[in-house]
């Protein structure tokens, strides 16, 4: 391959407060796994969420169809099935039931063996307030960081 595949979620640092984080594999069709290689995907608005079986299905999900594809091509927003052990399955169903959590999905990548993999972190919603403390944060760091390098000067 050359070259690695990162698709970023970036709103979720800043939308909600990230608690514990997974991987977990996809199951994908030969034109959506060939769609992703070409970095044609977004998991931007997307979350996941589990069925009446205790299976995990990321929603939401958009993999641009396949522009070398035929009538076999896949549908854009699918619902895909996410893999997990039963332990960690088990785990995120009982915290996203008791404690209102949601499990939102934070990164896409091929991994060294050429699967598609989906890091998915269990999040709970920020308060408005809170978000503001971020871009408070984040703007002070940056000064901080354009002070230091002109006092290397």
């Amino acid at each position: 391959m050359k070259k690695s595949i990162n698709i970023l979620n970036k709103k979720a640092k800043f939308s909600f407060e990230l608690i514990d984080s997974y991987t977990a594999g996809i199951v994908l069709t030969g034109t959506e796994i060939k769609s992703i290689r070409a970095g044609k995907a977004s998991i931007a608005e997307s979350f996941c969420e589990f069925n009446n079986y205790n299976e995990l299905f990321i929603i939401n999900m958009t993999i641009q169809e396949y522009e070398h594809g035929n009538f076999f091509n896949h549908k854009p927003k699918a619902q895909r099935k996410l893999l997990l052990n039963k332990k960690e399955l088990r785990k995120l169903e009982k915290e996203v039931k008791n404690t209102g959590l949601t499990i939102i999905p934070t990164k896409l990548f091929i991994n060294e063996n050429g699967y598609a993999k989906l890091k998915i972190s269990l999040a709970k919603g920020k308060k408005l307030f809170d978000k503001r403390e971020t871009i408070k944060d984040r703007e002070n760091k940056r000064n901080l960081d354009r002070i230091r390098k002109d006092f290397k000067k």
